[in-house]
């Protein structure tokens, strides 16, 4: 373990899926970790069920935009660092609803760093705490089809009003760090997949729609590309944020798998056919094609060079394989899908 390794972790949003899979690693790293989740539509508890009732795990129900219970929680937990993911994060949704976006991920984030700043300073400035700011590559805008990947030196364009909530979160970040010197460190990563993923995300959605015989919707012509990062891959990154970033630096974390959304969705497709074999057809039948995204981002590609370099991180995970056990944790998880589908109403 790193000389200035933390041992009591505080997790915001650990009930989504990122969370949640952070959590979980956590525990089994030996930490102490405290979850702190408003529990919306995208929470889901049973994410949590292999470690609810570990000794080093606890669970508080709050809003980050609450400052008083917040900081109690830092008073009572005491934590030596805090991974902060809590966000709101489907596109669509920020585009019907962009207020709640801003309210959660720009003013919940001011209020995250405000809590932490005032329980650091009570502590004595202690020079081995942590704040991660976990963020997204939406914020870089998107690329060309051809050629380059996203930087720590990109220039932020955010296209939708959910990229613009994150993008404004991170400069809210790096301000507490430069301003008053809280030491934040921020990550970006790639589109994350993997089991426990709310199922109105691309990959479990196709896979949910795909079993009960429904069309599966592809926006455009499905040539936007995405760089797609396992999920255990991304979380294995956070924890080496933690422990060995740079204060005021950025990471940027991605699974070097570009794939436009149609061949995602057509090797879904050839998973379910080898392995839940229709009667007649292929999956693959139940595509359809419908009205683009607004603003919809061409593509991302994520260059992981400062993850590989200064935290010796790399994706372990190959897509292909990586997707094949996604598709089969679904499948084994029918409970849990018709759960979380309840909840998007």
């Amino acid at each position: 373990m790193h000389e200035r390794a933390p041992r009591r972790i505080l997790v915001t949003g650990g009930a989504g899926f990122i969370g949640s899979a952070l959590c979980r690693r956590l525990i089994a790293e030996g930490y102490t970790v405290c979850n702190a989740d408003k529990l919306t539509y995208a929470s889901n508890l049973a994410n949590l069920a292999s470690v609810e009732t570990h000794p080093a795990y606890s669970f508080v129900e709050l809003d980050i935009v609450d400052n008083r219970p917040l900081l109690s929680v830092f008073r009572s937990f005491q934590p030596d660092a805090v991974l902060h993911l809590a966000a709101e994060s489907h596109v669509d949704r920020s585009i019907s609803n962009a207020p709640i976006f801003v309210q959660t991920n720009v003013v919940g984030t001011t209020v995250m760093l405000d809590a932490a700043l005032t329980y650091w300073n009570e502590n004595g400035r202690t020079p081995t705490f942590r704040f991660v700011h976990v963020s997204t590559d939406e914020v870089y805008g998107d690329l060309p089809l051809e050629g380059g990947r996203f930087t720590e030196d990109t220039p932020y364009n955010p296209s939708s009003p959910y990229s613009a909530s994150k993008a404004a979160s991170d400069f809210m970040a790096a301000a507490w760090c430069r301003t008053y010197g809280l030491p934040v460190v921020i990550s970006n990563c790639s589109n994350n997949y993997g089991p426990y993923q709310n199922i109105e995300k691309l990959i479990p959605l196709m896979i949910d729609k795909a079993v009960r015989g429904e069309q599966l919707p592809v926006y455009g012509k499905g040539l936007n590309v995405r760089d797609w990062l396992h999920v255990d891959d991304h979380v294995e990154g956070l924890e080496r944020v933690m422990l060995f970033g740079q204060i005021g630096s950025r990471y940027n974390f991605g699974g070097d798998s570009e794939r436009a959304n149609i061949d995602v969705v057509h090797t879904i497709c050839k998973h379910l056919d080898e392995k839940r074999t229709k009667p007649k057809g292929s999956y693959a039948d139940q595509i359809a094609y419908v009205t683009d995204r607004l603003g919809h981002d061409l593509r991302y590609a994520v260059d992981s060079s400062r993850a590989r370099e200064e935290l010796g991180w790399r994706p372990l995970r190959q897509f292909e394989e990586g997707l094949g056990e996604t598709v089969d944790w679904y499948l084994a998880n029918q409970e849990w899908c018709e759960a979380s589908r309840r909840k998007l109403g």
